[in-house]
């Protein structure tokens, strides 16, 4: 079959944004779509077998256009922009990269990365109650404090409320420094973490300081009605069945809701049953509740959290072993061992 190719004129100043560093994006566009790619003045020859070069080129020309928007071009955009390519979705990825939810601090924009967010973040906007599904890495939680934080600052809510099970902490709780504040605060970290980027740490501070904003363990929502709030519920994995039937019925008017969990990460005994397993079960049906399921392509860490998310799931897959289950049911031996006096 004879070789094809096409020209394409690219802005000089978005070439190396384009390409990356020693042309380290040129080479991978090369490899994956199997064509050979040459740069000569701000003028892109591809070339190679007609399928694979309209491909590499509509591919090329979504990159220009993020470029030009202002988008700083990382791996991560290159492997999903490739891999939509392949699939003729690139347009997609312009739609996704649109989406604007916030800016963090230093002002950096926050947006859904990949179509898996993109329906996340839609799904939080038409439900009241949204339920974010998948392994680590895939912005279920930061993607969730965006909005409430958004929601905040437009006057859409009173209030956000911020809640996760200290389940590590069980009856060894007393046993760590300081009042009960700081021996929770280690299992919030990562909330605080997310609204120091996106709110600022000193507005933080302030809204804290007025109530407004409030981060507490999943135990201190007993007995409580949360009307005009935006509620995250994070790591509900490791809720039980009765602790998320509690945390569910608190939901008062004006109040939206976004539930977060990886059922791959449990630290719950392993006879236990999650409550975030349980909810998915009984809610599936129910008008205004969504269930977002994000996978291993949604994954935005570092390329290789990705590889050893999709290592971990094909090794469950093929042994039927559920490696957060053996760490639980290992934690739970360790704990017998020393109560019975033994090192």
């Amino acid at each position: 079959m004879d070789e094809y190719s096409i020209k394409m004129d690219v802005p000089m100043e978005h070439m190396q944004n384009l390409f990356g560093q020693c042309d380290a994006y040129a080479k991978k566009l090369e490899a994956d779509f199997h064509v050979t790619i040459i740069n000569r003045d701000g003028a892109v020859r591809i070339s190679g077998q007609k399928t694979d070069v309209e491909k590499a080129a509509r591919t090329i020309e979504e990159l220009v256009i993020l470029s030009q928007r202002g988008t700083i071009l990382q791996e991560q955009n290159i492997d999903y922009a490739i891999e939509m390519g392949k699939e003729d979705n690139g347009d997609a990825l312009l739609a996704i990269d649109g989406d604007c939810i916030c800016h963090t601090t230093s002002g950096k924009p926050v947006k859904p990365k990949t179509l898996g967010q993109k329906q996340y973040v839609d799904a939080i906007r038409d439900h009241m109650i949204v339920f974010g599904l998948g392994p680590a890495g895939t912005g279920k939680t930061y993607l969730a404090m965006a909005m409430a934080i958004t929601a905040f600052k437009n006057n859409e809510v009173g209030r956000i409320i911020l809640t996760r099970p200290a389940i590590e902490a069980g009856e060894k709780l007393g046993f760590l420094p300081g009042d009960l504040q700081s021996k929770v605060d280690p299992y919030l970290r990562p909330l605080y973490d997310a609204l120091y980027q996106i709110m600022g740490a000193e507005s933080f501070a302030r809204n804290m300081e007025k109530g407004l904003i409030e981060v507490a363990p999943l135990a201190y929502m007993r007995g409580r009605t949360l009307d005009n709030a935006y509620i995250i519920l994070d790591e509900a994995q490791n809720t039980t069945p009765a602790q998320m039937k509690m945390f569910l019925t608190r939901i008062g008017f004006g109040s939206k809701v976004i539930i977060t969990g990886d059922s791959s990460q449990k630290d719950l005994a392993p006879d236990a049953k999650s409550g975030l397993d349980v909810a998915t079960q009984v809610l599936s049906k129910i008008q205004d509740i969504a269930f977002c399921n994000l996978t291993s392509r949604d994954v935005v860490r570092h390329p290789l959290v990705q590889q050893i998310v999709k290592a971990y799931e094909t090794y469950e897959a093929k042994s039927g072993h559920n490696t957060s289950q053996s760490g639980a049911h290992d934690k739970k031996r360790r704990n017998r061992t020393f109560r019975n006096g033994r090192k």
